[in-house]
């Protein structure tokens, strides 16, 4: 026997995150396009915009991220933003405080953006369920 059941009736499971390595790989190819447009338009004189950039991209693709994308997210966005942002271009370098608090802004960024779905999530799965 058939039994007709409605598709939107029952609670809906909370969604469940996007794979590391496909978030990964939006980082990859985001972080340079966003450095390249940034050297193009404001010119490579200005790291703070591009940094800007980097953590709101960082923050968004934590939004559909786990919370173990953070890390990896945030150094190829540092790679990204040291590498080509700042001159001379094309030379990674370290300087100590400057790469370090770029560094937590991007992890910031990352675990934020993560945190603020997972949030969401949680919150709207609870609506449902007590509606």
């Amino acid at each position: 026997m058939v039994e007709w059941v409605a598709l939107g009736t029952g609670p809906r499971p909370v969604p469940q995150p996007v794979a590391t390595p496909l978030v990964w790989t939006g980082a990859f190819g985001g972080a340079p396009a966003l450095v390249v447009l940034f050297n193009t338009v404001a010119g490579p004189d200005h790291p703070g915009l591009t940094l800007t950039a980097l953590s709101l991209l960082a923050a968004v693709l934590g939004g559909c991220a786990r919370f173990t994308a953070a890390p990896g997210t945030a150094i190829l966005c540092w790679l990204s933003l040291n590498g080509f942002a700042i001159p001379p271009a094309g030379t990674l370098t370290w300087t100590g405080s400057r790469d370090t608090l770029w560094l937590g802004c991007l992890l910031t960024a990352a675990v934020t953006g993560t945190a603020a779905a997972r949030l969401a999530h949680a919150r709207a799965a609870y609506r449902r369920l007590t509606a």
